[in-house]
């Protein structure tokens, strides 16, 4: 056998291509760009961010529309966009122009819609950028304020606050937190992050949640705390999660599972899964297997204890998907290695769905395989539509087509099985905003024979990079007994969630539920 294929068969051999539910589409062949950072804005389109210091891409930016940047390491003459909007059901594609490197990047929405973003590589480390979204026919832009960064920031976390700021939390060589705006704090010193930064400094992308007590949970490395952004000091300390590393480099991911009405907005549960053997990234050649486990905590109770089982797939570098059914999608990564260029094989092309409700022992299922390896800088979003939009893949220092794991410029859609199960409800109406603590009404059409309830989730629109989606949250609201009207008509009378503590400030995706079955999503206002 040539080594070529030996190669291939090595990054491959352990591929199941059954079916096991949801189907894929190839939505764009050619984006253009490889997508290492992607985020959901509330017109429904999608903002794609890559670096910005690898020469050109495939997307022209507009004609006479050039960077001039004389610290750019390959190009300083560069005609060609590092970031991108795509617009869904179109599938068009508009280049956006971006100046300083956004390499391993961080960000989040704030109140108003406005997308900012933190920090990067080179020239962009210290920078804070800002995308106001607006429709697919406008042409908004990036825009890179003049107030920097307190310290550079690479890797770093960002999660939106009650208070309207956003935490930055560590990144390469920060054991820091600071806020965005600032507004008169400065940095703080994070001891979590010191204590956690071994020999490969996996306690890059700390996993960071915010609790409905408006406490937040870090998790960086192995070990995790409750900490009090407001008098900035760490309140407890929680056991160390049994098995591997789970931050870059070791690539595993977090979510906090959805918050519930019917237990008085007071129950937060942390599910961690995924990651890489400690001296995986240090020793690329040897190529470890990833974990196979996840761990879920409660952070809140009295005596919190990890809770461990085991995923049908062992992964890194997978990303973890709230869907509006209240399950959890793990989707992209790879059985050995960790994050690094060319540092994994065997890509995981099967998506997993969790149920968190189901017994131990029964909870995971393993989903249609995709033909299209997403490792080392891919990303999953959740579209208002209910599909998993999945771009990127790079797993290169610059755009490479010629070697194992090419840079994957096709962006794809999973949809879930939830999307074949039956009829689906749709939104009549909707409120557009809402306040804190507010009742409303929301009329729903679903043509099936309803079971139960119809259920209201809100569903927040994170910033998703190097497997984790940062201020991803999923609130199940009190609703109703569905009032029918008449002819599969419904009216869901339900209340806004009290707090900008349980649901910062933004834009939300409302989603209707029907039998399990999701409709597309009303963009909803909480402020």
């Amino acid at each position: 056998m040539k080594p070529g294929i030996q190669f291939w068969v090595l990054f491959f051999k352990n591929i199941n291509l059954g079916s096991g539910g949801g189907t894929w589409e190839v939505v764009v062949e050619n984006a253009g760009i490889a997508s290492m950072h992607t985020a959901v804005t509330h017109y429904g389109n999608v903002v794609l961010l890559d670096r910005t210091n690898i020469g050109p891409s495939q997307l022209p930016l507009p004609k006479g529309v050039c960077r001039n940047n004389p610290l750019d390491r390959v190009s300083t003459h560069d005609c060609t966009a590092h970031s991108a909007v795509y617009t869904p059901g179109t599938n068009n594609i508009r280049p956006l122009f971006i100046f300083t490197d956004t390499w391993c990047s961080s960000g989040q929405f704030r109140a108003d819609g406005t997308l900012v973003q933190t920090g990067g590589d080179a020239d962009g480390n210290s920078k804070i950028r800002t995308f106001s979204p607006c429709s697919s026919s406008g042409s908004c832009n990036w825009v890179e304020t003049k107030t920097p960064l307190q310290l550079g920031r690479w890797y770093a976390t960002n999660q939106q606050l009650p208070d309207g700021t956003e935490i930055v939390v560590g990144g390469r060589s920060a054991f820091t937190v600071e806020f965005v705006p600032a507004e008169g704090r400065g940095q703080y010193n994070l001891p979590l992050l010191t204590a956690t930064n071994d020999a490969q400094n996996d306690n890059y992308y700390p996993f960071v949640h915010l609790l409905p007590n408006n406490l937040l949970y870090i998790f960086a490395n192995r070990d995790s705390i409750l900490y009090n952004w407001q008098t900035h000091t760490t309140v407890s300390n929680f056991p160390t999660i049994p098995g591997e590393p789970r931050n870059y480099p070791s690539a595993g991911s977090s979510v906090m599972l959805p918050l519930t009405a019917s237990s008085g907005w007071t129950y937060a549960e942390i599910l961690i899964c995924g990651g890489s053997q400690f001296g995986a990234y240090l020793n690329p050649s040897r190529q470890l297997p990833a974990s196979q486990t996840c761990g879920r905590i409660l952070p809140l109770a009295t005596n919190p204890a990890w809770v461990m089982e085991n995923m049908p797939i062992r992964r890194n570098m997978g990303d973890m998907i709230l869907l509006p059914t209240r399950q959890v999608l793990i989707i992209n990564g790879a059985e050995n290695g960790s994050q690094g260029w060319g540092f994994a094989t065997n890509a995981v092309l099967n998506p997993v769905l969790y149920n968190p409700g189901f017994a131990a022992g029964t909870r995971f299922q393993t989903l249609t395989a995709t033909t299209i390896p997403r490792v080392y800088h891919s990303t999953a979003n959740l579209l208002a539509d209910g599909r998993i939009l999945v771009a990127g893949s790079n797993t290169h220092q610059f755009y490479t087509f010629t070697q194992p794991f090419p840079t994957e410029l096709r962006i794809e859609a999973f949809s879930p099985p939830y999307l074949s199960a039956g009829a689906r409800p749709a939104i009549a109406t909707a409120p557009a905003a809402l306040g804190y603590n507010k009742g409303f009404t929301v009329k729903v059409t679903f043509a099936g024979v309803l079971n139960g309830v119809i259920e209201l989730n809100l569903l927040s629109a994170p910033f998703v990079t190097h497997s984790y989606a940062q201020g991803q949250r999923l609130l199940q609201l009190a609703v109703s007994a569905p009032g029918k009207v008449s002819g599969g008509k419904y009216t869901i009378k339900s209340t806004s969630p009290p707090s900008a503590t349980l649901a910062p400030a933004s834009y939300y995706m409302l989603f209707a539920v029907a039998n399990g079955i999701p409709s597309v999503a009303a963009w909803v206002h909480i402020s």
